[in-house]
């Protein structure tokens, strides 16, 4: 193999160590005992997934446009229900 693309094949590995990224599209709302969990709907932007929109649990400050870095982009958090 080359030694430019060993490179960019350790580039990659890195990259995926480091998780996917995905953006925040909508803040849905908070969940947990004392609603310390923000349930929020993203969208997947490189990878297998791209496009995809999750919804995922989040906890500590967020906003709309935020970047997330996704460990895994298969699981999605269950709804939130009404109490």
């Amino acid at each position: 193999m080359a030694r430019g693309a060993e490179k960019k094949e350790e580039a990659k590995s890195a990259a995926s160590d480091l998780g996917t990224p995905a953006r925040v599209v909508e803040i849905m709302g908070r969940t947990g005992v004392r609603g310390e969990v923000i349930q929020v709907r993203c969208e997947v932007l490189v990878g297998r997934d791209q496009g995809k929109i999750i919804v995922r649990n989040i906890r500590g400050p967020i906003r709309t446009g935020d970047i997330l870095m996704l460990m895994e982009t298969t699981m999605q958090a269950s709804k939130l229900s009404a109490r």
